[in-house]
Formats: structure tokens, sequence, C-alpha cells
């Protein structure tokens, strides 16, 4: 789907050149035409000069919970100041 290669800079810095497969990548869009992915530096530097690799990112936020409303807590479970 995609290649990274970082290039070490004379003045200490860096870039990352990289490669995408297009019609691999849209295969991972979501619903909004985004792909969400980690992009994770290698341990060894692959024989291709490969530093760093991605995954798509699959975390999905938790729907929003409304909080104004009182939890559902068993008669029993309340504190002496809740009666």
């Amino acid at each position: 789907m995609c290649w990274f290669r970082e290039k070490k800079l004379d003045n200490g810095g860096s870039v990352i050149n990289c490669g995408f497969n297009i019609e691999e990548l849209q295969k991972h869009a979501d619903e909004n035409g985004w792909v969400n992915m980690v992009i994770a530096e290698r341990k060894t530097v692959s024989d291709k000069g490969y530093t760093h690799y991605a995954y798509e990112d699959e975390f999905k936020p938790k729907t929003q919970q409304s909080y104004a409303a009182e939890p559902d807590v068993a008669e029993d479970d309340k504190m002496p100041w809740d009666k």
C-alpha cells in the first residue's frame, strides 16, 4: 500500500520520502473519504532502505453520551447522603 524512506540531512534534520498506491489506499477510506494511518519507525531498515511502515488506525471514538442524566443506581447502592 505504501513505503517510507527517511533521509538524514546535513543540518541534523530529516525528511521522509513516501509512496502510496492510490487504489489500495482507497479501499481503506471511510464514509467521508478519509484514511487514518499510523506511521511507525521500523526496528531495522529493510533491504530496500525502508525506514518506516504504516498501518490503518482503527480507533473509533465512543459515541457521545449524555452526562446530564442521573446514573442508574440501585437504591441499596446509594450513599447515606444520597437518600
